[in-house]
């Protein structure tokens, strides 16, 4: 099986990995690789698929499309009284 090294592991993410491992009752490599699978299976999404999908759920959720008025409105109606 194939041996991977990596150097210059911040310290903040040795303690964390580290903490993860005990508490999963891992070994520290155990941990890493396991961490590794599920990253590695999420589903990789393009720069502007991303940027698609949060224009699409901004316009759906889109206060002026739904005929609510607009906060500043409601703020300067509550202020003038």
């Amino acid at each position: 099986m194939p041996i991977l090294h990596v150097r210059n592991v911040p310290e903040e993410i040795y303690a964390e990995l580290k903490t993860r491992a005990r508490s999963e009752g891992r070994s520290l490599s155990a941990q890493v690789i396991v961490m590794l699978e599920q990253a590695l299976r999420q589903p990789t999404r393009s720069q502007s698929e991303v940027l698609a999908a949060l224009d699409a759920r901004r316009h759906r959720f889109s206060p002026r499309k739904a005929g609510a008025p607009s906060s500043t409105e409601l703020l300067r109606q509550d202020r003038s009284r």
